[in-house]
């Protein structure tokens, strides 16, 4: 393997021709030696391979960062774990569900917001899958009688169908299907960006906005296609067929390096909590200086890890490294040291006096147990203990 890595001048550009023969082949066994191509596509499969090349360069930049690969790395080593398989497995699933499938957290956010994002998800994931299982040969429709088509995927014969019939009618119309669906979504986004005030503060054009328009320039002008030879006998169906083409050639070849990038990495999410929730939704790490739990064990150790690759040094002078401690602490410990206090003087919750006299407040009032209101601690003073 390593004369193979030799002769190319980068693993990049290793995986990167390693994707592209695998393509190759692919299309060569679904198309049963290239024998099923349909040349209308050929735009759209060179802008296919472009893609596939691109999102190969970017995932691989992507994993070389170093918090990126100190989680897959966490990830690889739980995954290898025994005890925590049954965990890890059902974890791994419900994060799928409920992020990927229902985008649960985008729902967090708001109704509107949640509604437009699952449909220009889905209405995209949806569109490119179709599309480059058409462009790449992976499944084509084979006439057996006037009134039967039969889907053939890898060159096997699998369902047939009738020709006329509402199945038929869907699968014809899949395009179209998801086409609405990210049509609705971008539609409502767009919108969404117009009326919010804030929104249009912190947005670009570049990154927020252009997005948005590409999509819609390529659903509008595949929806025109079906207009076009569905009710107008074919009217200007040449020239929005080129126009189409354009618009979907620009949107793969810009999708590996702009905002939509977000989404094949989306399910690197579902290594959060497998890897850093020992017990679900609960902190088991302990704060070194107010023993509270703020974390677990593999997150902190992955931080620390993670920092020394980038060379910060957040080593106190204990031994203990600033991760050690909860953020209240943290935060307090990077207040008095930018102020050249190691420690408070005096009352720790009173006034703070500074090395030139100026007075600010402290740090928060000690709060009494009763506050807690813990019924063991009650008990305690009940008893006279």
């Amino acid at each position: 393997m390593k004369s193979f890595e030799r002769s190319f001048y980068s693993k990049t550009s290793m995986y990167a021709f390693l994707v592209t023969l695998v393509l190759f082949f692919t299309m060569w066994m679904g198309t049963k030696n290239f024998s099923h191509i349909d040349m209308a596509l050929l735009g759209y499969m060179i802008s296919s391979f472009i893609f596939a090349i691109g999102i190969t360069i970017r995932m691989c930049s992507w994993l070389i960062r170093p918090a990126t690969r100190q989680v897959v790395k966490r990830s690889i080593q739980n995954l290898k774990t025994s005890e925590r398989m049954s965990r890890n497995i059902r974890s791994i699933l419900v994060t799928a569900f409920e992020n990927i499938v229902l985008q649960k957290f985008i729902f967090k956010r708001g109704i509107w917001r949640g509604i437009q994002h699952f449909l220009i998800a889905w209405g995209c994931l949806g569109s490119l899958a179709i599309t480059f299982t058409l462009t790449f040969g992976w499944m084509h429709f084979q006439l057996v009688d006037p009134v039967t088509y039969q889907i053939v995927v890898m060159g096997i014969p699998t369902i047939s169908m009738d020709a006329n019939g509402l199945f038929a009618k869907m699968v014809y119309n899949g395009l179209n299907i998801t086409a609405l669906m990210v049509l609705a979504g971008v539609s409502m986004a767009i919108v969404r960006r117009i009326r919010e005030k804030d929104l249009k503060v912190t947005q670009r054009a570049e990154f927020d906005l252009f997005p948005l328009y590409l999509l819609l320039a390529v659903t509008v002008t595949g929806l025109l296609l079906t207009v076009s030879y569905s009710f107008l006998d074919g009217w200007m169906h040449h020239y929005l067929t080129l126009v189409h083409q354009v618009t979907v050639v620009v949107f793969l070849v810009y999708f590996p390096f702009g905002k939509l990038f977000h989404l094949p990495i989306r399910p690197l999410a579902t290594a959060v909590p497998m890897n850093y929730q020992e017990v679900l939704k609960v902190e088991t790490r302990a704060c070194k200086k107010c023993g509270t739990n703020y974390s677990s064990d593999d997150q902190i150790a992955d931080v620390k890890e993670i920092l020394a690759a980038q060379s910060f040094d957040l080593k106190m002078a204990d031994g203990t490294y600033l991760a050690d401690y909860c953020p209240p602490c943290r935060r307090r410990i990077r207040v008095m040291k930018q102020m050249n206090m190691e420690a408070p003087q005096g009352n720790p919750y009173g006034p703070i006096r500074t090395m030139n006299d100026v007075h600010i407040s402290g740090f928060g009032k000690k709060r009494s147990d009763e506050f807690y209101d813990l019924p063991d601690k009650k008990e305690k003073k009940v008893s006279g203990e």
